[in-house]
């Protein structure tokens, strides 16, 4: 009787440790498909000699986009209402991130606690930071931190209204949220919320992806991914163009 409570036993061992292959086989898998996962755009992305100029700025962890003021207020609408009632700035630096630990700007070692609840808790709240600059971010922002291109008319305004789109308008207007001491920055209130699976990052390349760029959504996490699908799309708009040239 033993030997067959033997056998029954070790069946029992090879059937928990194939699925357990099998489980990881498909966890590997499922990672392997986000981490590849590409979100095409939809091909009005760059124009190499005319459309709105832009920037992209990394800071090493944390990307803004640096717009013409000029541009955003003559489009109209909440998201220009908030560019007017900024303090003046030909440039407007633009990011995205959690309420408080966006806003603060004590030493981090004093924020980690708040940084792990930004992180893990869900459903945070956020807020747009709009930024006035004075002076042409390509002049003042070092190259290696900086991907210049322009935005055809139509990427423009693509662009513009997942940005407009973001901010709360539930009082009817955009609303600012916070402000700094001896900041000319103002952050309004987003009706989206930050977490692990929601960050800066991402939002920054939500931005770009409305404008026509692909991007990969789960590496995007990085600023360092947001910064490279921005040099991949130049490359493939000069490709395109030479392409149309030869044609």
């Amino acid at each position: 009787m033993w030997h067959v409570e033997l056998r029954t036993a070790v069946r029992r061992k090879r059937s928990s440790t194939s699925l357990k292959r099998l489980l990881l086989a498909a966890a590997i898998g499922v990672i392997a498909a986000l981490w590849t996962w590409v979100r095409p755009g939809n091909g009005i992305w760059f124009e190499p000699d005319q459309g709105v100029e832009a920037s992209l700025l990394d800071n090493g962890f944390h990307t803004d986009l640096a717009l013409p003021r000029a541009a955003l207020e003559a489009r109209g609408g909440p998201l220009a209402q908030a560019v007017r009632s900024l303090p003046p700035g030909d440039w407007i630096l633009i990011g995205w991130g959690d309420a408080k630990f966006y806003v603060d700007q004590s030493p981090i070692h004093h924020r980690l606690p708040d940084g792990a609840r930004a992180f893990f808790r869900p459903g945070n709240a956020s807020v747009v930071m709009l930024d006035p600059a004075q002076a042409d971010p390509r002049r003042i922002f070092a190259p290696e931190g900086r991907e210049d291109f322009r935005l055809s008319d139509e990427s423009f305004r693509a662009l513009a209204a997942r940005i407009e789109a973001s901010l709360d308008l539930g009082s009817g207007a955009p609303r600012v949220a916070a402000a700094r001491a001896g900041d000319d920055a103002r952050f309004f209130a987003s009706r989206e919320t930050f977490s692990i699976g929601h960050l800066c990052n991402h939002w920054t390349a939500d931005l770009l992806n409305a404008a026509g760029l692909p991007i990969r959504p789960f590496q995007s996490i990085t600023s360092a991914e947001v910064m490279a699908s921005v040099r991949r799309g130049g490359r493939d708009r000069t490709e395109l163009d030479r392409g149309a040239r030869r044609d």
